[in-house]
């Protein structure tokens, strides 16, 4: 879906999901997946995507990583020349290994202002107007300030960067982790299973995004550290519930099946290790993941796999 600021007004319109947009146009509220909350009163939905993006200068694209290119390529002829795009979408492209920045320069062109929005900020919370903080990385400062000014209000905060990389390493990785954090839980190893994994994680994260020209203080941020303890920790992260539900023994299909919308740390799993072997990254939690996932590898099988690696220094 694509939001697109106008002056006062803000549009929604959909590529992907259209029957959706026309009754949302008539109910004013996305009952799928935020039920009760009411769309604002300057909240538009268009179900024609034209229309919607006529005359829109600023435009967010917030679709699951493996729609990003489809998307971009539908809005791309309808851009004007002041077009600026921003995107909420988490995860390394499938195959390509490119990050959502590097998509949308293949197809929008690298000198067009762009930014990615990213950070703990579970709709939910963010819909009931409870106080959150996101990040805001961006090619173009004016274009993040004005993206963090238009965003920010009394319950919401926009912090601006200029390291997209990091910002998108980020996302892309923390789903993974999130779901071996869940089926850690799930098999019942506690809180000090929990915390080695979040924190070695990190390290994780942080090698891979570094390994890609991130800035290291990135990593502990909002985007980073932030994103990722949020998405282990709690049960509204579909990753999560992803492992828990794993860990109870059911297959990936079952799990979606009651989860009933998409885990972006299973198509991420696969992604995030094409992507480390290429480079030549060792990310020994995430591979773990990518085993049960596709391999067939136990739940518990992967962390008797994870304790008996070699002993070294922690840094």
């Amino acid at each position: 879906m694509q939001l697109a600021r106008c002056g006062c007004d803000v549009r929604l319109g959909g590529v992907l999901e259209l029957d959706l947009l026309e009754v949302m146009a008539v109910d004013h509220e996305n009952a799928r997946y935020l039920p009760g909350v009411s769309f604002p009163p300057n909240l538009i939905a268009y179900p024609d995507i034209k229309e919607c993006l006529d005359g829109a200068r600023d435009i967010l694209v917030a679709v699951p990583s493996h729609g990003l290119r489809e998307t971009l390529d539908t809005i791309h002829p309808l851009l004007g020349p002041q077009s600026r795009v921003c995107w909420a979408t988490k995860g390394f492209e499938l195959h390509s290994g490119k990050l959502p920045h590097q998509v949308a320069a293949e197809v929008l062109g690298s000198d067009r202002p762009m930014a990615v929005l990213s950070g703990p900020t579970f709709a939910k919370e963010v819909g009931a107007g409870l106080p959150t903080a996101m990040t805001i990385a961006a090619n173009d400062n004016e274009f993040a300030a004005a993206l963090a000014k238009a965003l920010s209000s009394d319950k919401f905060r926009a912090y601006t960067s200029d390291d997209i990389v990091g910002v998108e390493v980020g996302g892309a990785v923390k789903n993974v982790l999130a779901i071996a954090a869940g089926m850690s839980d799930g098999l019942g190893f506690g809180a000090n299973t929990r915390i080695a994994l979040i924190t070695r994680g990190l390290v994780e994260l942080k090698r891979l995004g570094v390994a890609l020209g991130a800035n290291q203080e990135t990593f502990l941020g909002l985007a980073c550290m932030g994103d990722l303890v949020l998405t282990c920790t709690d049960n509204l992260s579909r990753n999560r519930r992803m492992g828990l539900a794993l860990a109870s023994g059911m297959s990936i299909e079952e799990a979606k099946q009651e989860i009933q919308q998409v885990v972006e740390g299973v198509l991420a799993a696969e992604a995030v290790k094409e992507v480390a072997d290429e480079l030549g990254i060792e990310m020994p939690i995430c591979n773990q993941v990518y085993r049960i996932l596709y391999d067939g590898t136990s739940p518990r099988e992967a962390v008797g796999a994870l304790m008996s690696r070699e002993l070294k220094s922690e840094h």
